[in-house]
């Protein structure tokens, strides 16, 4: 299994997280409601030097893609396609949304974030991590009644939203959980080209008007 660096700074809670083989080395959680921009890189060097390791022996970058702040997912996936360009090295781009459905257990699992202004990103993933329904952005009721009949288990990072439906809380810190999924796309020659990764914005249009650019 690959050594990993994976990135979130698509909110006002960031994450940074080293997958090192098997397993999480560290999970570094960061706040920053002015944004990542001029934070970011002194704590990757930090973590990186808290195990020894340089950036080329980084065999591949993972980064939260979105949806979230337009300018905190421009933040992390430039710094992961940055630093990937110059070692040589692919990328993962992991959805917010899939890496909150890698916390769960049940077999479906319905994840949604705050979009702000009465809206959620939400979707519904598999066990497997595969999409049952397609991420998208609208008012939480409708959200609730589009969602499949059976057992959901629900996933949400944000406290104002849990007592609606029962959720289960998930941490704030999504990098860990964006490492282990690009460790198994990795691992599956599923790790693409810098150029070739983009961000989720789910609806671009939306990201820009619900999120105040940081």
């Amino acid at each position: 299994m690959p050594r990993i660096l994976a990135i979130d700074t698509t909110g006002e809670f960031g994450s940074l997280a080293l997958w090192d083989g098997d397993a999480l080395g560290e999970e570094v959680t960061l706040h920053s409601p002015d944004g990542f921009g001029h934070v970011l890189f002194d704590h990757i060097q930090r973590l990186l030097e808290r195990h020894a390791v340089g950036l080329s022996s980084i065999d591949c970058f993972a980064s939260a893609s979105g949806p979230g702040s337009f300018t905190g997912v421009r933040v992390g996936l430039a710094a992961a396609k940055g630093f990937a360009e110059a070692c040589a090295r692919p990328v993962v781009a992991v959805s917010n949304l899939k890496a909150l459905a890698w916390h769960g257990t049940a077999p479906l699992r319905a994840v949604f974030l705050d979009a702000r202004r009465g809206d959620i990103y939400g979707a519904v993933y598999s066990a497997e991590l595969q999409p049952v329904c397609d991420e998208r952005v609208m008012r939480f009721p409708a959200w609730l009644e589009s969602l499949p009949m059976g057992e959901l288990e629900f996933i949400t990072p944000d406290p104002s939203l849990f007592a609606a439906v029962g959720a289960r809380p998930a941490s704030r810190a999504l990098a860990g959980a964006v490492a282990a999924i690009a460790a198994l796309e990795f691992a599956g020659g599923a790790a693409q080209d810098p150029a070739a990764v983009d961000a989720n914005y789910v609806r671009r249009a939306d990201a820009e008007l619900l999120w105040r650019d940081r």
